[in-house]
């Protein structure tokens, strides 16, 4: 089943990874970079009217570019962590509990991506899935950040600790700072939705329950940036 990616950069980074089948453009950008690429990717090029590339993204700010792509596989969670270096001694994995918005999941995999995270995990069900919206958002980060899709959270949070794991879950309910725990160690963080937080179960499965200082007026981040503040606090600890 094919995606559709749309957006300069998104479409660009698909095109890059291989994972395009058709390029959808207008007929005056055809001495466009992405053009090029894509003929030089072998990828074909369709020549198409502002509506028809409307439809095609159904989004307006498609910004020229479509690609149609193919789906992108999750993985398995055995899968994900076999992918990592055994010498890796200190992977970092990201845990979605209910992020339902594509925007959030699409800044949450640029941030890993630009972070190196070593892949995210997420619920089969109760989450938004990966999706035309999430490559845009993410600028191509969904084509090389690996995710797994898995059916219960809990249990694969127990295989995490079986592999030696901590898992520090983010929630506006903690008493301890994420900034006083030593991450030299594997680590899955898990990150809830803006709205809900983490389900009770997968809290009580935590090793670490932790909180960002804030010390505005707002008590309360956005999914996706308490995910970037998160996973950069934890790769700048690791390099002191």
């Amino acid at each position: 089943m094919n995606m559709q990616v749309y957006g300069k950069n998104a479409v660009r980074a698909t095109l890059e990874a291989g994972n395009a089948t058709t390029l959808y453009t207008l007929s005056r950008l055809e001495k466009d970079e992405l053009v090029t690429l894509a003929r030089k990717k072998n990828v074909p090029v369709k020549f198409v009217s502002d509506n028809e590339l409307t439809n095609l993204a159904k989004n307006p700010a498609h910004q020229g570019f479509v690609v149609l792509s193919e789906a992108i596989r999750p993985f398995s969670l055995e899968e994900l962590l076999t992918s990592i270096p055994s010498e890796k001694k200190e992977p970092l994995i990201v845990i979605l509990d209910g992020i339902e918005d594509p925007h959030n999941l699409g800044a949450i995999l640029r941030t890993c991506d630009a972070f190196s995270v070593d892949g995210i995990i997420m619920k089969k069900r109760g989450e938004v899935q990966l999706n035309g919206t999430v490559a845009k958002v993410s600028t191509g980060a969904i084509n090389y950040v690996k995710v797994a899709v898995v059916p219960n959270l809990s249990q694969a949070i127990e295989k995490l600790k079986q592999r030696g794991y901590w898992i520090v879950s983010s929630d506006g309910s903690a008493t301890q700072s994420y900034l006083d725990v030593d991450y030299h160690s594997p680590t899955a963080l898990v990150v809830g939705s803006e709205g809900f937080g983490i389900s009770q179960l997968v809290l009580k499965h935590s090793d670490f329950i932790v909180k960002i200082p804030m010390s505005g007026h707002v008590n309360s981040l956005n999914a996706s940036v308490a995910a970037a503040v998160l996973v950069s606090g934890i790769v700048a600890s690791r390099s002191k």
